[in-house]
């Protein structure tokens, strides 16, 4: 008797046991078909770590030459405009070199107008005086050397003295041949080689002196852009060097004017995105408050990660998509922060008025 009885006991379990399972299966079959939707939702969204950038991306100012800094005459936050002198070397070196080659443009340019104008009316007029001077001795020593000649022939005087009176004419002669050609060279035009020469000498003249005014401007280093200085890198007094290998910059300036969070997007996710799409950016610094922008460049060529999270879990193997999302007007985030970055990728977030 107790035997049957256990029996029944054990079969009254078993049927209590399948419709509690049977029970328990329907009621978990709604939350179940709801899954897909709700993981379809998170996939509309494409997420990433983003730096802030200004618009002009950082642009650090070094020097094209190593010295001292004589001033830098800006500081962190100020705002700059294009051309303005930031920064100032020793350049009391420069500067003489730069005086010099003006004096010798100066110099060439001047012997340049000599050779072009050929000589003063003074000079012109003083030789010809003397082609007058050396016209009259030769003159006077061959009418000397005629008459000694016909008093040798009369016997007179002697041979030698004769000769003495030609040897005077004939020296005579020479100078006046002299002095008409002196009185040629002066009164022409200068030749077109003495010119050529002469306007050779200048434009070298004139390359010296560019050459020094560009290692001038060298040591002063001006602004590229109208923006704000993000970071002050060295003071007065200190030494910089030009080192193609190790940067060493003096300021760093930006153009803060529009905002851009450059967005590390996961490879996986490159088909998703695209100009134009809404996008927005937290940062722990400012709780839930959502920033807003849109897509406005999406990289050509995938790389290594650009922003790290620090977090224990993250994979630093994967490639990742430059993007870049331009900020809404009105946003305030510092120059550097990481932030995330959410691309909005389906018309459901918009729906949900996530988008402004």
């Amino acid at each position: 008797m107790k035997k049957k009885y256990a029996v029944i006991v054990a079969s009254i379990a078993f049927a209590l046991t399948v419709s509690l399972t049977m029970y328990s299966v329907r009621d978990r079959s709604p939350k179940g078909a709801a899954a897909p939707a709700q993981t379809q939702a998170h996939d509309s969204l494409v997420a990433g770590p983003g730096r802030v950038e200004p618009w002009s991306e950082d642009i650090k100012l070094g020097s094209e030459l190593s010295g001292k800094l004589r001033s830098v005459n800006v500081e962190e936050g100020d705002p700059v405009h294009k051309g303005q002198i930031l920064a100032v070397l020793e350049n009391d070196d420069y500067l003489a070199e730069v005086k010099s080659a003006a004096a010798q443009v100066d110099a060439k340019e001047a012997t340049l107008r000599k050779v072009v104008n050929g000589a003063r009316t003074q000079e012109r007029s003083q030789a010809l005086s003397s082609v007058h001077e050396a016209e009259a001795v030769m003159n006077n020593a061959r009418a000397e050397a005629d008459r000694y000649e016909k008093l040798w022939a009369s016997g007179v005087t002697s041979r030698e003295e004769m000769e003495r009176y030609r040897r005077e004419y004939d020296v005579a002669q020479a100078q006046y041949k002299e002095a008409v050609e002196h009185h040629s060279l002066v009164d022409d035009h200068a030749r077109e080689e003495d010119i050529a020469f002469a306007q050779a000498n200048l434009e070298l003249a004139k390359a010296s002196l560019a050459n020094a005014q560009a290692r001038y401007e060298k040591t002063l280093i001006k602004s590229p852009i109208d923006g704000v200085v993000l970071r002050k890198h060295h003071r007065s007094g200190e030494s910089v060097s030009n080192s193609s290998t190790v940067p060493d910059p003096i300021l760093t300036v930006g153009d803060t004017k529009v905002i851009r969070v450059r967005m590390d997007v996961d490879e996986t996710d490159v088909n998703k995105v695209h100009v134009g799409q809404k996008a927005y950016v937290t940062a722990d610094a400012f709780g839930k408050q959502k920033f807003w922008g849109h897509v406005v460049r999406v990289g050509e060529l995938l790389g290594p990660k650009n922003v790290r999270t620090d977090e224990p879990t993250e994979r630093v193997d994967m490639k990742i998509l430059e993007t870049l999302v331009e900020l809404d007007p009105g946003a305030q985030l510092p120059m550097g922060l990481r932030v995330d970055a959410y691309i909005v990728g389906g018309a459901s977030e918009v729906a949900e008025g996530r988008a402004p």
